[in-house]
C-alpha cells in the first residue's frame, strides 16, 4: 500500500481516501477531468441504472460516512464488495490499483453502435505514489487502458455480436498522484511508473476478469 492512502471495500462502495489532496485526471461522472481530489469513490448502483442526481447521492454518501474533500465519484453495478486491489513498487515510486469489473454490456470500440449506458462496467483507481506531471497522467490512462483490452482479448471476452470485446459501454478510470519523489515525465508502459502501473492493472484487472468469466 501507499502511506497516507486507504482503501475501504464494501458493498455500498470502494473508498479511497487520502490524508493529502492528490493529483487527479478522471473520466468520472462526478468531478471528471483534472482536479485534486483526497476521496475516491466507486458507488454501487442498481443494474440499468446510475442516479439522475449522481453528485447529490454520491454528496450524501461522502456526508454521511465523514469522508474529507475533495472528491472525485464513480457508479457501478458491479459488486463492490469484490474488488480487486494490487500494487507494485520500485525505487522511490509505487502503483496502487482497485479495480470492480462487471461485463455484461461488452463493447468492441468502433463497430458496437452508440445506445443507452448500462452501468455493469469495468471501473479502475489508480494512486502513484509520485510526482507525475500532468501529461504522465494522461499517459497512465492510456496504458491502463491497453492492460484492460489485452486481458479481455486474453481471456477470450466476446460482445453479443461475437465481436472480441474491449471493454464495456461505460468503463471509467481514475489516476491520481501523491506528488512525493522525483518528478515523472512519462506514464507510458515502460516508463517507471507505467510499468509498475500495468503490473498492479494486470493483476487487479486480470483476477476481476476471471472471476468474471468463471462465474
Amino acid at each position: 500500500m501507499i502511506d497516507g492512502v486507504r482503501v475501504d471495500v464494501g458493498r455500498e462502495a470502494v473508498v479511497v481516501t487520502a490524508d493529502r489532496a492528490l493529483d487527479v485526471v478522471s473520466s468520472a461522472i462526478v468531478g471528471g477531468g483534472f482536479g485534486r481530489a483526497r476521496t475516491i469513490v466507486n458507488f454501487h448502483v442498481p443494474p440499468e441504472s446510475c442516479p439522475t442526481q449522481a453528485e447529490a447521492v454520491l454528496e450524501a454518501f461522502l456526508r454521511e460516512r465523514g469522508l474529507p474533500a475533495p472528491w472525485v465519484g464513480l457508479c457501478t453495478a458491479a459488486a463492490t464488495e469484490r474488488a480487486r486491489i494490487a500494487d507494485a513498487a520500485h525505487g522511490d515510486a509505487r502503483a496502487l490499483v482497485v479495480a470492480t469489473v462487471g461485463l455484461s454490456n461488452r463493447v468492441a470500440a468502433g463497430t458496437t453502435p452508440a445506445a443507452a449506458a448500462a452501468f455493469a462496467t469495468i471501473n479502475t483507481i489508480v494512486v502513484v505514489d509520485a510526482d507525475a506531471e500532468p501529461a504522465a497522467l494522461v499517459n497512465l490512462v492510456a496504458t491502463v487502458t491497453e492492460v484492460k483490452t489485452a486481458l479481455l482479448l486474453e481471456a477470450g471476452v466476446r460482445c453479443d455480436d461475437g465481436a472480441p470485446a474491449t471493454g464495456t459501454s461505460t468503463d471509467a478510470v481514475v489516476i491520481a498522484a501523491t506528488g512525493r519523489g522525483a518528478r515523472r515525465r512519462f506514464g507510458g508502459p515502460i516508463s517507471d511508473i507505467g510499468w509498475l502501473v500495468s503490473r498492479a492493472a494486470r493483476q487487479a484487472l486480470g483476477e476481476g476478469i476471471r472471476g468474471w468469466v468463471r462465474a
